[in-house]
């Protein structure tokens, strides 16, 4: 039985031609080299095929140059070993650790009107703000230098999803500094401050679910 990778994401199927899409990232056809038993030992993201060749490369390297000779930069080098360490999927780790903490101390602070769990979900809220850019940063770097800036469905939602996170922690945030009170009773506004939260919750969920995906390979 004939075997073939996916150089997006490196899943590895098995039968006589190739899947119509990748289960994993949603990669076509046209994306899956047929490999050898020896190569599926290896590891699945180290190797792709360059379009129109037979030549295989490693697809964390930046793309090459005709007329440059000269060496990586500084932030080329520090762009590889991000993802050599695994930057992106230990940073989303942060925030995705600290949203659903946030989210149930909101609720509690509006239903049982805890001004202390207020203060902490806010504070909580600015600890995530401030992990973003990483986050962001590091997972725009993946996507470009690991899965070829692949934009199909699977990485368009998860891009979305991301960028929910983000404008809904700053939202909250900007807004709590302006009303400081929006969790008490007083405030007519505190359902729909509790809705931005479950937007934040739902988007870190579907991220992390396909983050997920890529990472397992299932």
């Amino acid at each position: 039985m004939k075997k073939w990778k996916c150089t997006v994401c490196g899943y590895i199927h098995t039968g006589d031609e190739p899947p119509e899409k990748c289960p994993v990232c949603g990669a076509d056809k046209s994306k899956f080299i047929e490999i050898t038993e020896e190569e599926t030992k290896g590891s699945p993201s180290k190797a792709a095929e360059t379009p129109n060749s037979g030549v295989k490369k490693s697809v964390d390297a930046a793309p090459e140059t005709k007329t440059s000779t000269a060496g990586p930069t500084f932030i080329e080098v520090m762009q590889r070993q991000m993802i050599k360490h695994h930057v992106h999927p230990v940073s989303v780790h942060i925030p995705n650790g600290v949203i659903p903490m946030v989210v149930l101390f909101a609720f509690l602070s509006v239903i049982f009107q805890f001004a202390n769990l207020a203060t902490a979900a806010f504070y909580s809220l600015v600890f995530v703000l401030l992990t973003m850019p990483l986050v962001l940063y590091s997972g725009y770097n993946e996507w470009q230098r690991k899965y070829r800036a692949n934009l199909n469905s699977v990485f368009i939602i998860k891009i979305i999803s991301a960028l929910i996170v983000s404008a809904a922690t700053l939202i909250l945030v900007l807004w709590h500094l302006l009303d400081p009170d929006i969790a008490s009773t007083s405030s007519s506004h505190r359902f729909g401050y509790l809705f931005i939260h479950l937007i934040m919750l739902g988007a870190a969920f579907v991220a992390g679910f396909i983050g997920g995906k890529l990472v397992f390979k299932d």
